[in-house]
């Protein structure tokens, strides 16, 4: 079983290999939404979303987002607050080629927005079961919470 700084940072290992998310305003009543997460290592507890500029979460607010690695081995619902960021720096930073795909007019197309979830709280699950948990799911038995993998509710994900 991982401690609460490993979970943590298999996080963000895991989203950096695969940074799709679903997201979305928790008082708006609306379906979330996959978007790609740009990651930024100098801003913790902090994911980056390139959007148009009608897209549902522009209007910012309080936010969930679900994550799901590549390998369903590990889970994350993360929670914060959405807010427009477009900052001509940050853009920059952030900029790449997948993005550049979505808005043709570059860096000043029109229609597009930075947007930023600020995380403050997040419960997070690996399932790496062992070995013994492994065979008792092929033959019927209980497995114990030390052969499950790893849970962690944490008001930061910093490592």
């Amino acid at each position: 079983m991982a401690d609460t700084q490993e979970i943590k940072q298999t996080l963000w290992d895991k989203m950096a290999d695969s940074p799709f998310v679903m997201v979305g305003l928790t008082d708006a009543h609306q379906h979330s939404e996959p978007l790609t997460a740009q990651l930024d290592k100098d801003l913790v507890d902090t994911l980056f979303f390139f959007v148009g500029k009608d897209n549902r979460l522009i209007g910012g607010g309080a936010a969930m987002a679900q994550f799901v690695s590549k390998g369903h081995d590990f889970f994350a619902c993360l929670s914060g607050t959405i807010s427009e960021s477009n900052d001509p720096a940050m853009i920059d930073k952030l900029w790449n080629k997948q993005v550049e795909a979505w808005f043709p007019g570059g860096k000043s197309d029109p229609n597009l927005a930075l947007i930023r979830l600020d995380i403050d709280s997040a419960e997070l699950w690996e399932t790496d079961i062992s070995l013994s948990g492994r065979l008792k799911m092929l033959v019927g038995g209980t497995i114990k919470p030390s052969e499950s993998g790893s849970h962690a509710k944490v008001s930061t994900t910093a490592t």
